[in-house]
């Protein structure tokens, strides 16, 4: 069963999500409303053409930083000093530019306007934040999300050069500052480097645990 949403800042039990993860539809962005979803393993994911969709998926793919794997050649790079990473310098250039990514099997960006709007507001009440990966003084790389107590729960990453989002991810394993990375969607990118579907049950238990 899918719910509509109205004014009420309230969510159904995410565990009525249908099979695909859709739980419900309409209600606004306010930060108060991201702030209620992301606390319940709940996040918005939809296009201009459609009313506001949120999701909690069964089954959630995540990274857990002490299983971050980092190949030889990664491990070289980072070595030799050719990225400087910063958090939360640029977070609307980071929205901006992960909006412009050609994904492939996407016809345009989820992170549209209000998205952008949205998630800027809650960067700006201290929830939300960007990792910026920059090379010679220009924003290369970089991802955003939202913290929920321990848990980086990763919105969208983009890379202008080969490694820069795979070295904001590491910074995010070995910043000390995270017990999980939510990466929402599975890709065989982030497979490679350690991430693994879990049960959402072990899932709520994480945001539960770290709030």
């Amino acid at each position: 069963m899918i719910f509509r949403l109205d004014e009420r800042l309230i969510f159904p039990d995410p565990a009525l999500a249908e099979p695909d993860g859709l739980l419900a539809i309409d209600g606004d962005l306010s930060t108060g409303r991201l702030l209620l979803a992301y606390q319940n393993g709940i996040f918005p994911w939809y296009s201009d053409d459609s009313p506001i969709l949120w999701f909690s998926p069964h089954e959630r793919f995540v990274l857990y930083p002490d299983e971050l794997k980092v190949s030889k050649s990664m491990r070289q790079i980072l070595r030799l000093g050719k990225f400087i990473i910063t958090q939360n310098q640029c977070f609307a250039d980071v929205i901006e530019a992960c909006s412009q990514v050609e994904r492939e099997g996407q016809d345009g960006t989820w992170i549209t306007y209000d998205m952008k709007a949205a998630y800027c507001q809650l960067h700006q009440s201290g929830n939300a934040h960007s990792i910026e990966v920059w090379e010679q003084g220009h924003l290369v790389g970089g991802c955003y999300g939202v913290q929920v107590g321990n848990v980086f729960c990763g919105e969208s990453m983009f890379s202008k050069v080969s490694n820069a989002s795979k070295t904001a991810l590491i910074w995010l394993c070995q910043s000390g500052i995270y017990k999980l990375i939510d990466c929402q969607v599975h890709t065989e990118h982030l497979e490679s480097m350690g991430a693994r579907m879990i049960p959402r049950e072990e899932y709520m238990n994480r945001l539960r645990d770290n709030a």
